[in-house]
């Protein structure tokens, strides 16, 4: 008897393979200048690359050499310092007054004040420049995989803040300038700049130098970056990241404000 002919076996069609991360269509520079024009166009690139830690890293470095050369500029300036003593000889003499400083202190307090400004804007600046690609970084990352519902990495959103901060580095340039023209160590891209007599220890000011053009400039960037890695509609997006910007900028507000009342 003849055998029967073999059963042919069936053609499995191939499994699909996962997506492997692209090489970057942009260079770093492309995209540290696209930020400003194209940012979309950035933040697509970086969601569809490999990871690249000079996309947080490079800002963070600018950020940092512009902000210590900017405070240097803008503490030789005697006007400045002139309000720096100002604003020291104010707060000192109210605890003066209070009894809380004695003469002695109270002088020895005018002499290392001027020291602590100085120290304290480079220490502040190297704070800014890398922690807030990280403490950001976490923010968009827990919004736009456990809200939006999106799927990314950590670094990916960490690069996302640290491109969007070149847009700082651009702001603390501004307000270099802003400061040396026109003499006023508060002077910047915010409402204070019309007001005459300004003093941070008023609340309405306070709320005022917090209304800064060039920090909503950067969340509404910050914004398209998560809106591009989770998929999500921009309006959404944007409306968590300044929803949060709010919640921790009143915060804050609210303990200074707390503090200059126990103080008197």
């Amino acid at each position: 008897m003849e055998e029967p002919p073999p059963i042919p076996e069936p053609i499995l069609a191939p499994e699909p393979q996962p997506a492997l991360p692209a090489t970057p269509k942009m260079s770093l520079p492309a995209r540290l200048l696209n930020v400003f024009a194209v940012p979309g166009e950035v933040f697509e690139d970086v969601k569809a690359s490999v990871f690249c830690s000079s996309n947080w890293l490079i800002p963070a470095l600018l950020f940092l050499a512009v902000s210590w050369v900017s405070g240097w500029l803008i503490l030789s300036q005697p006007a400045v310092r002139q309000q720096l003593r100002e604003m020291s000889d104010r707060v000192v003499q109210k605890l003066v007054d209070k009894g809380r400083l004695t003469e002695q202190q109270a002088e020895m307090q005018r002499r290392t004040s001027e020291l602590g400004s100085k120290f304290g804007a480079y220490v502040s600046s190297t704070f800014t420049a890398f922690i807030t690609p990280f403490g950001w970084g976490v923010i968009l990352w827990l919004i736009g995989t456990k809200v939006l519902k999106g799927n990314f990495a950590f670094m990916k959103a960490v690069e996302v803040v640290g491109l969007a901060s070149t847009i700082s580095v651009l702001g603390v340039i501004v307000k270099t300038l802003l400061v040396i023209g026109l003499g006023n160590m508060f002077a910047g891209t915010n409402p204070t700049i019309l007001v005459k007599d300004f003093d941070p220890q008023k609340p309405s000011h306070s709320v005022l130098a917090v209304i800064d053009l060039t920090t909503f400039w950067v969340l509404a960037i910050r914004a398209l970056g998560l809106a591009k890695l989770s998929g999500a509609p921009y309006l959404k997006a944007a409306w968590w990241v300044f929803a949060v910007w709010f919640s921790y900028t009143s915060l804050l507000l609210g303990i200074g404000l707390a503090v200059q009342a126990a103080l008197g």
